[in-house]
């Protein structure tokens, strides 16, 4: 681009440029027709140390904050790839960080620094409850020196890629606690020991290559040792992962607007019709500048959000905000980068139409736009819940 832009850690992220440029756009397309999940580049930001940025020194990672996750994260998209394999390393590890025993941070975080254990799975969603979470029925019972789980999950990506799972079940009923978001609990998974031991896989095909799956709990035996954090509290547990996750996300969004943007702007210099460039028209540079100018301000939202994250303060709005206007900037951008290509937007070897299809699932996941909007309006503006 023209004009010169200024990020922060400037040395990882051209370090995470030099390692994409490993994987270019035939390394997705092949996967993404086979919908075969990337082990050779996820095996690849282990051993770069990328996906520990978070974990503390003490423990073998990089001891750093989720301003260098984000920026790992926004240069993977913006360089073509897709984090979407991964990036829950990042922001799952967070609630066993900040909310484990000393015991269990020795006991996992070493080896998941190392790139030995991926911690890539997040069991949250359920078929009945959506994103209403405090009406989940997946329940663990106590039984002497274990927890039996049973239950279901929806949505769960990377299910099937992961050695441990961070598991938010319910330890008391909903109608037993004081208020609707108490009586969760969380629980680490040892996925190698569960699966087939009351743990099953249900592989869920979707539009995108995004591994993601079903899991059904019959009478899994989980050890009290795994409970993490205090029983009940399960939720303001989650709830930090969550933030993080949102703001990651809306990271990754911030690298596919810049994606689309230096697409569709090369092509548009270098595409003539009608004898000239046909970026020379404002009908194609006006819609370009525009995807520019809101990429542009979201990411001053999500630097925002991240510095609150950093520094410990609430930043539950803001990680919300970054997430809207992120993920509707890289959608616009898309969409953008589609109609400036005219029909070869839509072929494979663009590598257009695939980026299109991942950046749509922003929209709604990990938290559809329409509850943002509600999250601002009730714990903002202080304005009547609607539900």
């Amino acid at each position: 681009m023209a004009m010169e832009e200024e990020y922060n850690f400037p040395e990882i992220r051209n370090s995470v440029r030099r390692l994409c440029a490993d994987f270019p756009g035939s390394y997705w397309r092949d996967l993404d027709s086979k919908r075969i999940y990337p082990t050779d580049f996820v095996n690849a930001l282990s051993a770069a140390g990328f996906l520990s940025v978070l974990i503390p020194e003490e423990y073998g990672g990089s001891g750093l904050g989720l301003e260098a996750a984000g920026a790992i994260l926004e240069e993977i998209h913006r360089s073509g790839c897709n984090g979407g394999a991964c990036h829950a390393q990042m922001y799952t590890m967070g609630t066993l960080l900040r909310h484990g025993s000393v015991d269990q941070k020795m006991a996992f975080l070493p080896g998941i620094a190392k790139g030995d254990l991926r911690l890539q799975a997040f069991g949250v969603t359920e078929p009945t409850s959506g994103t209403d979470t405090s009406r989940i029925q997946t329940f663990a019972r106590r039984e002497g020196d274990h927890f039996i789980v049973s239950g279901q999950k929806i949505w769960i990506s990377r299910a099937e890629h992961s050695d441990l799972m961070i598991l938010l079940v319910r330890t008391a009923a909903r109608e037993d606690s004081t208020k609707p978001t108490d009586g969760m609990s969380v629980l680490l998974i040892d996925m190698r020991e569960a699966i087939g031991n009351g743990l099953t896989i249900r592989p869920i095909r979707t539009m995108i290559n995004h591994a993601t799956t079903e899991l059904f709990f019959d009478n899994l035996a989980v050890p009290v040792e795994n409970l993490i954090g205090e029983e009940g509290q399960g939720f303001r547990y989650i709830i930090d992962g969550m933030n993080a996750e949102r703001i990651l996300i809306a990271s990754e969004c911030i690298g596919d607007g810049r994606f689309f943007i230096e697409r569709a702007s090369a092509y548009a210099r270098e595409r003539s019709v009608f004898g000239r460039p046909i970026g020379q028209n404002q009908g194609i540079q006006f819609p370009i500048a525009r995807a520019y100018v809101e990429v542009a301000a979201a990411a001053e939202m999500v630097a925002k959000a991240m510095r609150l994250f950093d520094a410990g303060e609430k930043c539950g709005a803001e990680a919300n905000m970054a997430k809207l206007l992120a993920s509707e900037a890289s959608w616009s951008a898309a969409d953008m980068c589609v109609q400036t290509h005219g029909g070869f937007g839509f072929a494979e070897e663009y590598d257009i139409e695939r980026k299109f299809r991942e950046t749509r699932l922003y929209q709604v996941a990990p938290i559809s736009t329409n509850l943002i909007l509600s999250h601002v309006a009730t714990h903002v503006l202080d304005l009547p819940k609607s539900f």
